[in-house]
């Protein structure tokens, strides 16, 4: 018997609410499961309520007996701190760097307002000191 850590769909339609599960590989995304490992609220209310609640202690337990955690709750369990990042997740992107700058979640904007260039600032300079030869220089 493979035991797998999956995802149980709970909550309403386009409301979903999961129940993370320690279930038989062959039983039903929702029929019968071992045990009830935590749960996972992708869509959090207007009070900021807790996405995600894990028994780490079981979880661990599970893993240590080798269960095999589904692609979803293996994203999980990297967000909580169980486990390696996986290998996609490593490796980065493929064209480059990462932009680490904080976006809106509900927007997609970036947050932070983009800062003048240095091109601009060397212009200032330039008609500062064009404003400063008439000052009298000390040698």
């Amino acid at each position: 018997m493979v035991v797998r850590i999956r995802l149980s769909r709970f909550g309403c339609k386009n409301r979903p609410f999961y129940r993370v599960m320690a279930a038989d590989s062959r039983s039903p995304r929702d029929g019968k499961h071992l045990e009830v490992l935590g749960y996972y609220n992708p869509l959090p209310g207007q009070d900021g309520g807790k996405r995600m609640g894990l028994n780490f202690d079981r979880v661990k337990y599970w893993l240590s007996v080798g269960a095999q955690p589904s692609d979803p709750v293996q994203q999980i369990l990297f967000r909580a701190g169980l486990l390696p990042p996986p290998p996609m997740v490593a490796m980065g992107r493929k064209g480059g760097p990462r932009d680490t700058r904080p976006v809106d979640p509900l927007t997609g904007r970036i947050l932070t307002p983009n800062k003048p260039t240095g091109v601009e600032q060397s212009k200032d300079n330039e008609d500062g000191e064009d404003g400063n030869e008439d000052s009298p220089s000390t040698p």
